[in-house]
């Protein structure tokens, strides 16, 4: 707080307030992500898929926090440069799932160890126990997202 003083309506609002620690913790590692050579979304999408997941192109767009047409073109990027498939469903035309492929699993794996050593870092700062209990209550947030009425 500037001054030290009681904090003002913004500093104290929570809306603000995760995104002010998002922006200063995303920005140290999306740093890491830029060096090597990948934006910030097609990182999303590499980590969203590394575990083995194949996930359907709208789950894939709420997960990596993207409009589904910018999704579409950059999937078709990282398809022609091996690092996902897309797969068009049998029964249903519309839905298309996407995989990693070996390329991408590999493009992926050193930067999945960055961002777990990145996280350890910012986590230290508040100490393990608060920060595993930080980490639980968000998800509550996010997953109580969905049960509210629509933005």
């Amino acid at each position: 707080m500037p001054g030290g003083g009681t904090p003002g309506f913004v500093e104290d609002y929570l809306a603000y307030l995760l995104a002010r620690a998002s922006h200063r913790i995303s920005a140290e590692f999306h740093a890491e992500v830029a060096a090597c050579g990948l934006s910030v979304l097609e990182w999303r999408v590499l980590a969203s898929l590394a575990g083995g997941n194949s996930l359907g192109v709208g789950e894939l767009s709420d997960t990596v926090l993207a409009q589904q047409p910018t999704l579409t073109k950059l999937l078709g990027r990282m398809e022609r440069q091996g690092l996902v498939h897309r797969r068009t469903g049998a029964r249903d035309r519309r839905r298309t799932t996407v995989t990693l492929t070996e390329e991408g699993l590999r493009v992926v794996t050193p930067l999945l160890e960055r961002a777990r050593a990145h996280e350890a870092r910012v986590l230290s700062e508040i100490g393990a126990g608060q920060g595993q209990q930080l980490k639980w209550l968000l998800r509550r947030l996010v997953d109580a997202e969905g049960s509210g009425p629509a933005p």
